[in-house]
């Protein structure tokens, strides 16, 4: 009980201090908790639509996937027969049996040719109105689609775009383009997470999608009474064979939140992985304010030795403070984690994917996890500076405050974080000169461990040395305040290593994530410049393809001299090994595609393979099969009516960015394979301009295809701002993420400089009394607080980037070969850093100039 009374009297003694290093641990647990709660709820919320939505049995295409429909080569869905209902209809057990057509591979554009696709990524989905629609969505203006010239939309799209009854749409397919007023708005009765979705009628969507009638892309099937799905399954599977897929509602909806889960778990993960850097970050915080409170209370602490209290107690009372800290600073992250998932619920729709609260999920495993981690985690902590505060003798109630440094640990700490950073500079080398990239990455991983342990266990040491080159040239120009700031930065290396290797963690994350995105934009820009050698690239949006009359409006732009068709597919290819190998892609291309892309070969010349009844392979296929220039390949196209026997002109190299891995024919050649009908559509176009007319063309493009708003023209400017636009707001998120961390480790400089400030307080009191002002004290602290910071960001930065190019490294065996160094963002990084110092320092600096010197003066 007298332990337990200690450590109260001692937790609220120094509760602006513990408060600091609460907020850290609520801060971390906050985050975990938040992340958890988040996912937990949108787990919830496609649950709930995918349940909602699915019948008691689907009946599908063959070539469907599992999550609904696949658009094959020719832009259309995989369709069955008309006929089937009719088998289904007379199985057992089944009380109804509807036709339905859908397609995701559809964009939609209003009056404006403006699309009307979510901004979040969500599919736009156009599909027939059926009764299991009916059951699910809530007709809220207007009335279901009748005819040809009506569709109906969900109400979320139509407020966002503005949509009313009257107003016209464009739904763009690969069958052609239809246009349609609005008749209705509809509501989900579940959550819609953010999929644009518009209805027509059975008929027109079986002609506007796929283009003929009689044929549906599902079946919906509903049970009798007492019926059970999974007999409801065998009982269709009877009357149908195997000939098509049929599933459960739990089928369909598992294979849906499969689908979504995989996406779900990176996003999870991903946070909780900041929130375990942040964590990291929190046990220096916590384990320099216990230092330092032990370091406050050593007389203290002798004194209760010396009445009697033993080491168990004192270490007890230590651990039960922690405790506190632990539990209090738990609790209340939990209830800000579910303020955080609320947030990113409403930051995400923001976005386009609407969350509903009322789908709010917090499982009891969220809290006891936030709580146990947060506990764990301080009391963990909060063991080395409770060891050390058992140690105290009583004899230290005679001595001032503080404790002397302990010069054979000190020996001992520096041959450790040698040894530690050693071996991690050895792993990372090995990592850099690594043949493959799968053990490189191995490498890497331990490299990185490994150097940012002995960083943080070297601190000490790097502190005395670094701190005092820092002193000579930022601080020594401010007189002899600087000095002082420069010996208190000095007067405890451990402290000040510990709070810079808190910020090093982050800065070293942030340099290293910088090098490599900027190495990936360089070395992809470099790409290009080196093997494209085309003008404009014209993509399809939403997954579709390129139709012929698209393609015919592009090849009549004047002022092009070659337009490039791009048309894979896959095929069975039995190789000269014998072997046969199912689904294996290959593209039909015109013979200008060899010079629109410039790939290496290692045998023979791209062009031959677009010679009839030609082809090219590329190396790693090459070396597994046995096969070299002139072997032949019987390749069976995808609805191709005969086998083709070609012969292998080319073999590609490997080492190559764009296109890696393809192999090639002509478009001649799989249409002397493929019926016409048949053929795949386009998946790109390439097209270049004739000498000097490369601006008139793009115009030229771009006037051309306004009335193809599916289709996007880029020149190469576009597709390197595209690329760097991508890998930039990845990288943002990625800082921002990471920001939680630097948020914590600048909490930790607060607390160090606040906790110096108490210890220093005497100290303080006669500096004032023998004529140091308020202002020249203020600077002190404030230049303290910046050299740390400093000291922090130049380990983290010079680390990061070490990191970064070691994995640039391993990158380069993938073909990123550039290693570019952002200098603005790390000068950025190192000037903010000066800054966040200053920031740290206002408090504990307006503190310090309060102090009554007297009463400073008169501090035990």
């Amino acid at each position: 009980m007298t332990v337990l009374k200690t450590s109260m009297r001692n937790f609220f003694a120094h509760k602006g201090r513990m408060a600091l290093s609460a907020v850290a641990v609520l801060l971390s647990v906050a985050f975990v908790c938040g992340t958890l709660v988040f996912t937990d709820t949108m787990n919830t919320t496609f649950d709930k639509l995918f349940q909602a939505t699915a019948s008691d049995v689907t009946v599908s295409a063959k070539g469907s996937s599992d999550t609904g429909q696949t658009t094959s080569r020719t832009g259309k869905p995989p369709v069955i027969p008309a006929s089937v209902i009719g088998k289904i209809r007379g199985a057992h057990g089944v009380k109804s049996a509807e036709g339905t057509v859908f397609s995701t591979s559809v964009t939609v554009v209003d009056g404006d040719k403006d699309k009307l696709s979510p901004s979040s990524g969500a599919p736009t989905i156009v599909g027939s109105w059926n009764g299991n629609d009916a059951r699910t969505m809530k007709i809220t203006t207007g009335a279901a689609p009748k005819g040809p010239d009506e569709v109906m939309v969900d109400a979320d799209t139509a407020d966002k775009h503005h949509l009313k009854l009257g107003d016209d749409i464009g739904l763009i397919s690969a069958v052609g383009t239809r246009h349609a007023r609005v008749s209705g708005i509809a509501a989900f009765k579940v959550t819609n997470p953010g999929a644009a979705i518009f209805y027509l009628d059975t008929k027109t969507a079986q002609r506007a999608l796929v283009g003929e009638s009689g044929v549906y892309t599902n079946v919906n099937v509903t049970a009798a009474q007492g019926v059970s799905d999974a007999q409801l399954k065998k009982d269709v599977l009877a009357a149908l064979g195997h000939a098509y897929k049929v599933q459960t509602a739990k089928e369909v909806a598992d294979a849906n939140q499969k689908s979504v889960q995989s996406f779900l778990n990176v996003m999870k993960y991903a946070m909780l992985g900041f929130a375990g850097i942040a964590f990291l970050v929190g046990i220096f915080l916590i384990i320099n304010t216990f230092s330092m409170l032990v370091a406050q209370r050593t007389r203290e602490i002798g004194l209760m030795r010396a009445i009697g209290s033993s080491r168990k107690q004192v270490n007890r009372s230590v651990l039960l403070e922690a405790l506190l800290l632990g539990v209090i600073g738990s609790a209340l992250g939990v209830a800000a984690g579910v303020g955080i998932a609320v947030g990113l619920m409403k930051l995400i729709g923001q976005m386009g994917m609407h969350l509903s609260t009322d789908d709010l999920t917090v499982a009891w495993t969220t809290p006891a996890l936030g709580l146990l981690l947060g506990v764990v985690v301080t009391v963990l902590a909060a063991y080395l500076p409770a060891r050390r505060a058992g140690k105290i003798s009583p004899m230290a109630a005679l001595r001032d405050a503080g404790t002397p440094a302990d010069a054979k640990a000190g020996i001992v700490r520096a041959v450790v974080g040698l040894v530690l950073t050693g071996a991690g500079g050895w792993s990372l080398y090995v990592a850099a000169t690594a043949d493959k990239a799968t053990t490189g990455s191995g490498w890497l991983g331990l490299g990185v461990v490994l150097t940012l342990i002995g960083f943080v266990v070297i601190g000490p040491v790097l502190a005395g040395g670094l701190v005092r080159v820092l002193g000579v040239v930022i601080l020594r120009i401010f007189g002899p305040v600087g000095r002082m700031a420069e010996r208190n930065a000095l007067r405890n290396p451990r402290r000040t290593g510990a709070t810079g290797a808190a910020l090093m963690i982050g800065l070293a994350l942030v340099a290293c994530l910088s090098v490599v995105g900027s190495s990936m934009v360089a070395s992809a820009t470099d790409q290009l410049d080196k093997t494209v050698g085309t003008d404009f690239i014209i993509s399809p949006d939403n997954e579709q393809l390129i139709k012929a009359d698209e393609v015919a409006a592009v090849k009549s732009v004047p002022g092009l001299a070659r337009v490039t068709e791009y048309r894979p597919t896959s095929a069975a290819f039995t190789t000269p090994d014998g072997k046969t190998l199912e689904k294996t892609d290959i593209t039909g291309a015109d013979p200008s595609y060899a010079t629109d892309l410039r790939t290496k070969t290692v045998a023979g010349d791209l062009k031959d393979a677009y010679l009839p009844d030609s082809m090219s392979v590329h190396e790693k296929f090459a070396e597994d099969h046995g096969i070299h220039l002139g072997s032949r390949i019987t390749v069976a196209f995808q609805n191709g009516t005969t086998a083709a026997h070609l012969t292998v002109r080319a073999i590609t190299s490997d080492d190559t960015v764009i296109d890696k891995g393809a192999m090639y024919t002509s478009v001649a050649t799989m249409a002397k394979y493929v019926p016409a009908g048949r053929m795949p559509l386009n998946q790109l176009l390439f097209a270049s301009a004739e000498d000097g007319q490369q601006a008139a063309a793009y115009k030229a493009l771009k006037t051309a295809l306004h009335d193809y708003p599916e289709l996007t023209v880029r020149d190469q400017t576009d597709y390197k701002k595209a690329l760097k636009d991508q890998i930039g707001q990845l990288l943002n998120m990625i800082y921002g993420l990471l920001a939680l961390a630097i948020i914590v480790a600048v909490l930790g400089v607060v607390n160090t400089l606040a906790l110096s400030v108490v210890e220093r307080t005497r100290e303080i009191g006669l500096m004032r009394a023998i004529g140091l002002s308020r202002r020249q004290l203020r600077r002190m602290i404030r230049l303290e607080s910046v050299v740390i910071a400093v000291f922090g960001a130049l380990l983290g930065l010079g680390l990061g980037m070490g990191w970064g190019a070691t994995a640039q490294k391993l990158l380069a065996l993938q073909g990123l070969k550039v290693l570019e160094i952002p200098w603005p963002t790390i000068i950025a990084v190192f000037v903010g850093s000066a800054f966040v110092g200053l920031f740290a320092a206002l408090i504990p600096a307006f503190r310090a100039g309060r102090m009554n010197v007297l009463n400073a003066i008169a501090t035990e």
